[in-house]
């Protein structure tokens, strides 16, 4: 069975024989409309351009990802300069919580990057040049070893500082997150 990175590789590689237009060419129809919302975004390639909720979803979370002319890349400027080691740990991260599902949102903010389904199950900030703080909305749990308390929107966090230590149990914690949310 592929890995959830390899089948978000996959279905990038799939989005123009899939959609008719590459990556590129649906980011600069989405700058051209003028539309910002998420959900705006995935509704107009859904209905004006009969695109999948899948692939629709996936597009509309790399423009926004990706920023546009004059506008910041929210991911680049936070993964920039003392934190921009952190980019891989992220991009894993990212591939692993958009392989649980075709509905995972993925919201950039300034200093985080919010994902959603119904509502908000993972918050990934790059707190210091060498951790990101994942946040988990696993209200109820008991803080045990690696799963700490952290916020009102996400009630648990683990620190990661590499690959390693996004592992299977971490991987768990985000699945039950991402199942709850729903």
């Amino acid at each position: 069975m592929a890995t959830p990175e390899e089948q978000l590789a996959t279905t990038m590689a799939n989005i123009p024989k899939k959609t008719g237009r590459t990556l590129d060419e649906w980011i600069k129809l989405i700058r051209a409309s003028g539309l910002e919302k998420h959900g705006e975004i995935v509704g107009m390639l859904k209905t004006d351009h009969g695109v999948g909720h899948g692939f629709a979803n996936l597009i509309a979370t790399r423009a926004r990802e990706t920023g546009g002319e004059g506008e910041v890349d929210l991911v680049a400027a936070q993964y920039s300069g003392a934190k921009a080691g952190l980019r891989p740990l992220y991009d894993e991260i990212l591939a692993y919580a958009q392989g649980l599902g075709e509905d995972v949102e993925v919201a950039p903010k300034k200093a985080s990057v919010s994902l959603r389904r119904k509502k908000q199950f993972a918050l990934i900030t790059p707190a210091t040049r060498t951790r990101i703080d994942l946040g988990l909305a696993l209200k109820g749990d008991e803080p045990t070893g690696r799963l700490e308390p952290y916020n009102a929107m996400c009630s648990h966090r683990v620190r990661l500082e590499n690959s390693k230590d996004f592992d299977a149990e971490v991987k768990a914690w985000m699945k039950e997150a991402y199942g709850r949310a729903g």
